[in-house]
Formats: structure tokens, C-alpha cells, sequence
């Protein structure tokens, strides 16, 4: 039996760094297969100038989220992220990086993804610049991957808008209202799994997904 779980996220999306933890875990198991399918929710036409209001709309629903699942959203992240009026809040950079990282070392792809998250989330860098994201994937050892970034190829662009135009196929094909969201595929065939138990109890949504 073969089994796939797509992770349909957005980088910038707080609830999706809050399953951080269990992706890790879920990208361990040697049952299954997890790829990485960033959907530009926040990019694009998704992204927007940093505000007031929004800000402070943010960091109510990251301490929600900290409580949640342990998580943690830092005060430097608020300071320097949050207050900062220049930075958009953008996940098109960080997507592209990660496509980057994806055509180049596959495997380091959910490492990357949680290298980015922390900057931002824990050490309130600005991870809407590509010199920052590409001096994070240096420190990972992925001078490839930062190369490709910094270069922007019009490989990499083409690879980046078709993973994100199927996550937002696949968002619209199961009827999801946002993400994180997962579809598992086993031998082909494709279903939502669902996600109730994902920050309440991520032990048993393991389990449940194993079961599947």
C-alpha cells in the first residue's frame, strides 16, 4: 500500500505554524510519503499592507493559537514583525523559497519550512525579502536552493505557480474553507482527512491517519 499526505498550507498562515509540531512527527514516519503544497492564500492578490488593526487582529488569534498548541509567537516577532509598516504581509517569497528548496533538496523541505517559520515567528526577522529567506537556506546548508532563489529562473517561477495552482485546485475540489488542510492519498485515490483532532489532540490524529 501506498500512501502520500499533501499538506495544502500557507506559510504565513498562524494556525498552519502551529501544526509545525505534528508535520515534523508526520514527516518522520517511514509509512508514508508528506509533500509540501504551499497555496498563496497570503500572496498575490491574498497579501496586504500591515496595519494597525490588522496587527493587532493577528496577534490576538497567535495567542490563541500559542495556547492551543505550544507554539510559540515571540514579542520580538511582535516588535519587529508586526509593528514594522513596511514589511506586507506576504507568503509569496517564502513559497518561492521553499519551491526552490523543492526542486533542489526535496527531502530538506519541511526543515526549510520550519526554519522560515521560526525566524519570522520566533526571531522576527523579515521573512518577505528574498536576501533574508536566502540567507536562512544558506545556514541549512542549501546554497543551491538560495542560488535558485536569488536568481528567480524561470524554472523555478513555472514550478512555484503550478504547486500552487494545484493546492488551490485541490482546496476547491474538497470544499475546504482554509488550511492547514490534508489530503491523503493512498494507491492513487485521494480523500480529506479530517482535521478536528489535528491541535486538540495531535496524537490521535496521528493515529487516525495511520489507521486511514
Amino acid at each position: 500500500m501506498s500512501k502520500t499526505l499533501h499538506y495544502i498550507f500557507d506559510p504565513l498562515c498562524g494556525w498552519c505554524y502551529g501544526a509545525g509540531a505534528v508535520v515534523a512527527q508526520v514527516a518522520a514516519l517511514p509509512q508514508l510519503q508528506l509533500k509540501l503544497w504551499p497555496c498563496g492564500m497570503f500572496s498575490g492578490a491574498g497579501s496586504r499592507a500591515m496595519d494597525d488593526d490588522f496587527a493587532a487582529y493577528a496577534w490576538t488569534n497567535d495567542q490563541r493559537i500559542e495556547q492551543l498548541t505550544g507554539q510559540h509567537f515571540s514579542p520580538r516577532y511582535r516588535t519587529q514583525v508586526l509593528a514594522d509598516r513596511q514589511q506586507r504581509f506576504d507568503s509569496g517569497p517564502i513559497s518561492l523559497a521553499l519551491t526552490a528548496v523543492a526542486l533542489t533538496a526535496p527531502t530538506q523541505e519541511v526543515a526549510a519550512l520550519k526554519a522560515m517559520q521560526q525566524a519570522r515567528y520566533i526571531d522576527g526577522q523579515d521573512v518577505t525579502s528574498l536576501d533574508q529567506l536566502a540567507v536562512i537556506l544558506q545556514g541549512l546548508g542549501l546554497a543551491e536552493a538560495a542560488q535558485r532563489l536569488t536568481a528567480a529562473d524561470a524554472e523555478l517561477l513555472q514550478a512555484h505557480a503550478a504547486r500552487t495552482q494545484q493546492a488551490q485546485h485541490w482546496l476547491q475540489q474538497l470544499g475546504a474553507r482554509g488550511v492547514p488542510t490534508f489530503l491523503l492519498e493512498i494507491d492513487g485515490r485521494g480523500q480529506l482527512l479530517p482535521s478536528n483532532l489535528l491541535f486538540s489532540q495531535p496524537e490521535a490524529w496521528i493515529e487516525q491517519l495511520l489507521a486511514a
